[in-house]
């Protein structure tokens, strides 16, 4: 399947897409059997509502999360390399003249608090572009972030051919295999860890978790904070997106059953970590 086709098939789980469907299938069809089209409508209405509560969204966002707690860096082991995944930085293109840091970008963030706290010698930056974008792969913008904090750029590898996660990790996995190297911290956001470890662990890269980018935090909620908004739809929506995923990857044979152990180590060793 294409990465176009899955992207597009991607957004049939989306509660919005879902909502719009059930909302129009149920308006088009009241006219003639009302009392189909009426549960059509509240289930669309449903769709739409719930997960875009703040307290749903967080409970969704929470159970990813909540397997891979923050760590400092220099409780986390050393290795040969960091590998921090694409997704949180977008290219200079026009009108912008810098790289835009999005609700990702935590993520390129821990990757050099990490190098500079001497957990491993050289950063690997993976990401690609997508087919029909007419922007430079992400990797590429990466480096030069890197670059402009200070890191040299003989200490920074990229892997710019990668579309998803499963093609982060097959790519980074042949380019550690060609230069020797073994264990990698693995730099990614903490609801997307799980199903990261797993397809790295299953392409046979010893990978310890370095999860970032937390964002359910803990705090009092204002009364605005149970009425629905777009923030909690989104978050409900990424959630969503990675509980599909990682059930579509096991399906495809892209993650061992066994690849990743979890357990409850002392709180300066990662909570989940690739079966031995």
């Amino acid at each position: 399947m294409s990465v176009f086709a899955a992207k597009a098939l991607s957004l049939l789980i989306h509660p919005l897409v879902v909502a719009l469907l059930l909302l129009s299938a149920g308006w088009a069809l009241a006219w003639r059997w009302p009392r189909i089209g009426q549960v059509l409508v509240g289930m669309g209405l449903l769709v739409l509502v719930v997960p875009s509560l703040p307290p749903v969204a967080d409970a969704l966002y929470r159970s990813l999360e909540q397997s891979h707690p923050p760590q400092a860096a220099r409780a986390l082991p050393t290795a040969d390399a960091i590998v921090v995944l694409g997704g949180g930085v977008g290219a200079p293109v026009p009108p912008r003249i810098d790289p835009d840091f999005n609700d990702a970008s935590d993520r390129i963030v821990h990757a050099f608090r990490l190098y500079q706290a001497e957990r491993a010698p050289r950063i690997v930056v993976s990401g690609g572009r997508l087919p029909w974008a007419d922007t430079p792969p992400e990797a590429f913008t990466l480096r030069r972030v890197l670059m402009q904090w200070g890191v040299p750029e003989s200490a920074i590898w990229t892997e710019p051919e990668s579309a998803t996660t499963y093609e982060n990790a097959q790519r980074t996995a042949e380019l550690l295999r060609e230069r020797d190297l073994d264990r990698v911290l693995l730099v990614t956001s903490a609801a997307h860890m799980s199903r990261a470890l797993a397809v790295f662990c299953t392409a046979e890269v010893p990978a310890v978790p370095a999860p970032t980018d937390h964002r359910v935090v803990q705090g009092p909620r204002s009364a605005l904070g149970y009425a629905p908004s777009a923030a909690a739809l989104s978050r409900s929506t990424g959630a969503i997106r990675e509980y599909v995923g990682y059930a579509v990857y096991r399906l495809r044979g892209w993650i061992a059953p066994d690849a990743v152990t979890t357990s409850a180590p002392p709180s300066d060793a990662p909570v989940a970590a690739c079966t031995s």
